[in-house]
């Protein structure tokens, strides 16, 4: 595959994940202030599918799309900044997925409170503290991964 393709693919991922990343928080965040249970059902309904379509998609490609550029290129995996890139992707990846599994519990407790008119149990906010916890290093980790993508410093 060319260079260039293969460059513009992995830079494309990685935009993904940081545009859906920052979509969903955005949203999921907009709608919980409101505290109203069928919009927190919608909205967290949209966002889990955002989630398997784009975000999914995305880490999966951008490893394999990493890899080829950098035997293309002929950086070592476990050279300085991409082998911490690479850890940092393993930590977003460990909060990410717990993620996942938060948005699809949030929006089914917020369906069931909204089916009979009750607000939000809480069930739903203490897993709503956990996913706003686990944004920070999982989006922390995609913006250091960013940076060391685009200066490669010299680790």
């Amino acid at each position: 595959m060319d260079y260039v393709v293969l460059k513009f693919l992995h830079v494309l991922g990685a935009v993904v994940i940081l545009g859906t990343g920052t979509g969903i928080a955005f949203f999921m965040l907009m709608a919980h202030r409101t505290q109203d249970t069928a919009f927190v059902a919608r909205t967290a309904g949209v966002v889990v599918v955002a989630d398997m379509l784009f975000t999914a998609s995305a880490v999966i490609a951008q490893p394999i799309t990493g890899y080829l550029l950098a035997r293309a290129t002929g950086v070592p995996l476990g050279e300085g900044w991409l082998g911490l890139a690479l850890v940092l992707y393993a930590v977003a990846g460990l909060f990410w997925l717990p993620v996942v599994w938060i948005q699809a519990r949030m929006r089914d407790l917020a369906r069931e409170a909204a089916a009979v008119g009750a607000p939000l149990p809480p069930a739903y906010h203490r897993l709503y503290r956990i996913w706003f916890a686990f944004g920070f290093p999982g989006f922390g980790s995609v913006m250091a991964i960013l940076w060391l993508m685009i200066a490669k410093p010299a680790l």
